[in-house]
């Protein structure tokens, strides 16, 4: 048998919105999306380009493989982390034009 015991939990005092820089929020479904795609199409299409000679009498699907092996690990541990830290950095960069535009017009 189990009993639901409800505990008291009481909210961490916030401090200053002055002296707490806001943070972005993480990036939306569909900028990370974007950010998918804008890294996968170059790197298929690099991969077409070098591959593409090579792999020319092969089943398509074993040609999908070959590419996916190289496209997926390449995107998911290089390319997309890269993008999204820019995107990271363009995000902070612009809540803080926004903070400063804010504490102008309430100075």
């Amino acid at each position: 048998m189990t009993t639901h015991v409800a505990a008291e939990t009481t909210a961490p005092a916030e401090a200053p919105a002055s002296t707490v820089p806001a943070r972005p929020q993480g990036p939306s479904v569909h900028m990370r999306a974007l950010i998918t795609w804008i890294a996968i199409f170059p790197l298929v299409s690099v991969g077409m380009l070098l591959l593409g000679p090579i792999m020319e009498s092969w089943h398509p699907v074993l040609r999908a493989l070959v590419l996916t092996a190289f496209v997926v690990p390449t995107a998911v541990y290089v390319v997309v982390p890269r993008l999204m830290a820019g995107h990271g950095a363009l995000s902070r960069k612009a809540v803080e034009r926004s903070a400063q535009r804010a504490a102008r017009k309430s100075a």
